[in-house]
């Protein structure tokens, strides 16, 4: 089920919302976790037991970490199962095909792909990395272990952030899953609202508007052709991938925004995962903008207990290296994504090396060279789309050459680019902080949002979160 789609916005959203409400406190969780299996459930129920089996194993694992904390052997034995066994499960539907095709790649052998894990479970990369982030947590004595399944599944499979994020730990929100009487105040429910219509309003009025420039170009599977990769001139090909740029970051942080947004009506304080990511003055202050909760986890979980910066710099590379290949690998099961992670490693060795000095004493220049090697990596992120291909997506941004222009589209799309950019910018924040404190300006401009938002998913087809790819 994707938030935004009427059935979403007019039945599941307002009748979960209705149940939570009224039903008494000690019975919130409940209903949360009971509406959250069937939002999971609804486009995908086969894989509903893969989601009870990683709830009761990490709950299991987390009791009896608790129960034998003073015998390290048989604590660190129920850590490495609980671990194993959620990544065995992330492992296998997300990269089981992809190590059969580079085996007979490198080997040149013919073993079969395994058809029942063509189809990638909705937000496995994401839910996996919250039933982990527990158990490491509950192994290091920082939370204490959930003694109530409920409370615990309703952490897991909590369904605003259950598909693409963000991250939440629950070391985040385990006090607000054991409040249950005044979880919520009217105040946190109209920030929820108003949070909640500014992503939509991302993701349909800006993402989904602005992808047109990139799929005229690509065209869609199934829809149209496009006018191709190859028939497009190289201004051309720079502009879509701008585009999808954009596109990305209003997708994704669109969906944060909601999830955010029902997680504030529901009681609940999610970390921010973007602070405004296309400003930064380098790929160093980008990654603490872009996508926050994944960068903080792998800081957490991986970074740090390798050794972090504290042994010298040649392990920190190394260190560096194994978070930045995991962050591309994590992100997609193909080569392209392993390229686009060791593309960051490079360029963030790069600058701790020797260049943020001269990045920090900079104005402009910062900024331009942050963005355009910031769409380099993006255009590295698409390459494995259909329609596209990295090398000729790289051949056309980097050797001219002529094709359709660029002029069509800069005309047709000039008023859309120019919002999405401006949208880019602190503006639209400290427009808001502005007029918020004038009620009837904000109610005016949230019930405006949220009906052109509805008018716009009516007269569109369905146009799913990029994220749900990874």
């Amino acid at each position: 089920m994707v938030f935004s789609t009427i059935i979403f916005l007019f039945r599941f959203l307002p009748i979960t919302l209705a149940l939570y409400y009224l039903v008494p406190p000690k019975f919130k969780n409940t209903v949360l976790f009971v509406c959250s299996l069937i939002f999971y459930s609804w486009g995908e129920v086969k894989f509903f037991p893969i989601m009870l089996v990683l709830i009761l194993l990490n709950y299991v694992c987390g009791l009896c970490m608790e129960k034998c904390a003073d015998n390290k052997r048989l604590l660190r034995l129920f850590l490495i199962i609980s671990v194993v066994g959620s990544l065995s499960m992330l492992v296998f539907f997300k990269y089981t095909n992809f190590i059969i095709r580079t085996i007979n790649a490198l080997a040149g052998l013919g073993i079969a792909e395994i058809s029942g894990v063509s189809v990638l479970p909705l937000g496995i990369s994401f839910y996996t990395f919250q039933t982990m982030s527990y158990s490491i947590d509950v192994f290091r004595g920082q939370v204490k272990a959930e003694h109530n399944i409920i409370d615990f599944g309703a952490y897991v499979v909590m369904f605003p952030q259950l598909i693409a994020g963000p991250i939440v730990k629950y070391r985040d929100v385990s006090k607000q899953l054991h409040v249950y009487k005044n979880r919520y105040s009217l105040q946190q429910i109209e920030d929820g609202v108003c949070i909640f219509v500014f992503g939509l309003a991302k993701k349909v009025l800006l993402a989904d508007t602005v992808s047109k420039v990139w799929t005229d170009i690509i065209g869609v599977a199934g829809k149209s052709a496009g006018i191709g990769l190859a028939n497009a001139s190289t201004p051309l090909v720079w502009l879509g991938v701008i585009a999808y740029s954009m596109q990305l970051y209003f997708d994704f942080s669109g969906y944060s925004m909601m999830a955010i947004g029902m997680g504030k009506m529901l009681g609940f304080n999610f970390p921010s995962n973007f602070n405004m990511p296309y400003i930064s003055r380098s790929i160093t202050e980008f990654w603490r903008r872009w996508h926050i909760t994944l960068s903080s986890w792998f800081r957490d979980y991986v970074y740090i207990p390798l050794g972090g910066n504290r042994k010298g710099l040649a392990r920190q590379i190394l260190n560096m290296f194994i978070v930045w290949a995991l962050t591309g690998i994590w992100h997609g099961a193909d080569w392209n994504f392993v390229c686009w992670g060791l593309y960051y490693f490079v360029l963030l060795t790069i600058e701790k090396s020797f260049l943020l000095p001269y990045l920090e004493k900079g104005k402009v220049w910062p900024h331009i060279y942050t963005l355009f090697l910031v769409v380099v990596g993006w255009a590295m992120f698409v390459g494995n789309e259909q329609g596209v291909g990295m090398a000729l997506l790289f051949q056309k941004l980097f050797i001219p050459s002529g094709g359709v222009r660029v002029w069509y589209y800069l005309r047709n799309y000039a008023v859309t680019l120019i919002v999405s950019a401006v949208c880019c910018s602190p503006l639209p924040q400290f427009a808001w902080d502005k007029i918020k404190e004038f009620a009837w300006i904000k109610v005016s401009l949230v019930i405006s949002l949220m009906y052109f938002s509805v008018c716009y998913i009516v007269g569109s087809t369905n146009s799913p979160f990029l994220y749900f790819n990874f």
